[in-house]
């Protein structure tokens, strides 16, 4: 093993590490990376930037100003509500949803697919009293398979694609993926409304139609003037309200729990309630009654109740809501945060966010708007209400994704010709405004890309490719190319649960390409493989569709992989079967 392989698998395992440790994002640590291997030698500038300028980043640049598009028309809005309707059974829901799920995700990148399921899905599970733990996960996982079945349904294919064409292979075609993706998709359907629902538990108990599954511990300051102050919780109104439950209250004098309803309030008091979030929008009625963020502005009047998911790329990651200046940020208060099926307790400002959190925030009318394509946030939402979409433009924008689609398709012209002329498209035909085109695009996936792109030359022109390659042709010697096969599937899964899925795609690319090479093969039929097991992540909530259902299904970490390996080993196993028919592996 040469210096410059064992240097380069080094800082790799050490980028995977840091980034398993939350130490930094998946995009920042890769870049890092990246920044290493060009300082040191092992690629040169030109070659490890060059990824930044793989049409492939500019692809799925574009593909996300399109989904915001489809989204703000809200075209996936009126989808998601005809497909679960208003009756019948779990089984047959979850059918129709995952099903539908996984066919909208082929032509659209999953985030908005599944961030607009959500509101549709917790509010059908309270309709008909079944807990939204049993339906998220399987639309997060629905969305993964559609993406498998085309070009465009996930970045991976396209990290894939123009790993293909620069390595002087044809890259692949818009459907080609279809004839593994869609057998996958099928079963992973069957799986999903039959089998998945009896390993899921009812994370949360199931509420009565009207109030939300999950639950806040929110801090309130009483403060002058107020008609509270001087009466006790029972004359004040604060003993029976529904769905609200008055924990404590807090003086310098020291702390009263429980709270009796002769409890006479003073000006100060610091008020800690625990409820379901449309109780919390009645606290608003009483005068006095603020936020305890201490650089709350003075006029918030007119201000409303928000709901965000903070996203894996977000800059409050890793940091206090106080040291994150949310409130000069974001101009909005933080009013409680929800972590995975818990309601966090302590100084608001004091909490520490990671990413999946949900947070009740408190800001003017224009925020979710402002900020529901933001790369900060997941499924950003009024409370109680919605962001009205631009109907009127909703038959123009499915025209346009269906123009870019065929013209893919048939070949006419490129897939980034294509999806950059669609996103133009619908800026240029008022179904997106400009700058919601600009805050729609995630950047830190960009980042992702653009640095494992780079990150695979430094495993090639260092023969560490070489090297990880003799190492699987080895653990799958012994069962032959399928052998080999598998175990690069394998490879591809636990990487996709370590690092981005884009990232995992590019450094497994030259090890697929070199252990077919060593064996005589056509690298073609592995590099599918590659790609398919970098896609299906499955095993762990850190990827985004898992994050967005994350907070609202009240699940546990341990929930995704419940569900996820089972499918993940089924899937695998289908691969290894079907891929060979389609792509033989001699050239």
């Amino acid at each position: 093993m040469t210096p410059a392989a064992i240097f380069t698998l080094s800082v790799i395992a050490l980028a995977i590490l840091l980034i398993v440790k939350d130490v930094a994002p998946p995009d920042v640590m890769l870049f890092a990376a990246l920044v290493v291997f060009i300082a040191a030698g092992v690629v040169t500038p030109e070659a490890g930037l060059a990824g930044f300028g793989n049409p492939a980043v500019a692809t799925v640049g574009a593909l996300f100003i399109v989904a915001a598009a489809i989204r703000s028309t809200g075209v996936l809005e009126s989808a998601s509500r005809a497909i679960l309707g208003s009756g019948g059974s779990l089984g047959r829901a979850l059918l129709r949803l995952t099903a539908s799920s996984a066919v909208l995700s082929a032509f659209l990148a999953n985030t908005p697919v599944v961030a607009m399921g959500v509101p549709t899905v917790t509010s059908w599970a309270k309709r008909h009293q079944v807990s939204p733990s049993r339906l998220l996960i399987p639309l997060s996982y629905a969305s993964i398979l559609g993406g498998i079945c085309t070009l465009i349904g996930t970045s991976t294919n396209l990290v894939s694609h123009g790993l293909l064409q620069r390595a002087g292979m044809r890259g692949l075609g818009f459907f080609e993926l279809s004839a593994i993706g869609v057998p996958c998709a099928i079963l992973g359907i069957a799986y999903l409304s039959r089998v998945a629902p009896r390993l899921l538990e009812d994370r949360v108990p199931v509420r009565t139609v009207g109030e939300d599954v999950r639950r806040y511990l929110v801090e309130l300051r009483l403060t002058d003037p107020s008609p509270l102050i001087g009466r006790t919780i029972e004359e004040a109104g604060l003993r029976h309200l529904p769905g609200l439950f008055l924990v404590r209250v807090e003086r310098p004098t020291g702390i009263i729990s429980p709270v009796g309803p002769d409890v006479r309030l003073l000006s100060g008091d610091l008020l800690t309630f625990a409820g379901v979030v449309e109780s919390i929008v009645d606290l608003r009625k009483f005068d006095g009654l603020t936020p305890t963020t201490s650089d709350r502005p003075p006029d918030t009047s007119s201000w409303e109740l928000h709901e965000a998911v903070v996203s894996p790329g977000s800059p409050l990651v890793g940091s206090s809501i106080r040291d994150a200046a949310f409130r000069g940020r974001y101009n909005a208060a933080v009013l409680a945060v929800h972590r995975h099926g818990e309601r966090i307790e302590g100084r608001i400002g004091d909490i520490v966010l990671r990413p999946g959190d949900t947070l009740l925030i408190e800001a003017a009318q224009a925020f979710s708007r402002a900020f529901r394509d933001s790369p900060d946030f997941y499924l950003v939402s009024r409370v109680g209400d919605s962001v009205a979409p631009r109907r009127s433009r909703a038959m123009v924008a499915v025209l346009i994704l269906m123009a870019m689609v065929v013209l893919a398709a048939l070949d006419v012209v490129p897939i980034v010709v294509s999806a950059i002329g669609a996103a133009m498209a619908m800026v240029i035909t008022g179904c997106l405004r400009l700058g919601e085109a600009k805050r729609s695009i995630d950047w830190s996936v960009l980042l992702t890309i653009g640095s494992a792109l780079g990150i695979a030359v430094a495993l090639e022109s260092s023969g560490a490719a070489e090297i990880l390659a003799s190492g699987v042709a080895g653990a799958g010697a012994n069962f032959g190319p399928l052998g080999v096969l598998a175990a690069l599937i394998v490879g591809a899964l636990i990487l996709n649960a370590l690092v981005a899925n884009a990232a995992a795609v590019a450094i497994m690319f030259p090890v697929a390409v070199s252990a077919a090479g060593a064996l005589g093969l056509d690298p073609r039929p592995f590099v599918i493989g590659v790609t398919i097991g970098a896609a299906l992540s499955m095993s762990t909530p850190i990827y985004q569709t898992n994050l967005i259902v994350y907070g609202p299904g009240g699940y546990r970490f341990t929930d995704f992989t419940r569900v996820g390996v089972p499918l993940q080993i089924v899937l695998a196993i289908v691969c290894v079967a079907l891929i060979p028919l389609v792509w033989p592996l001699t050239p």
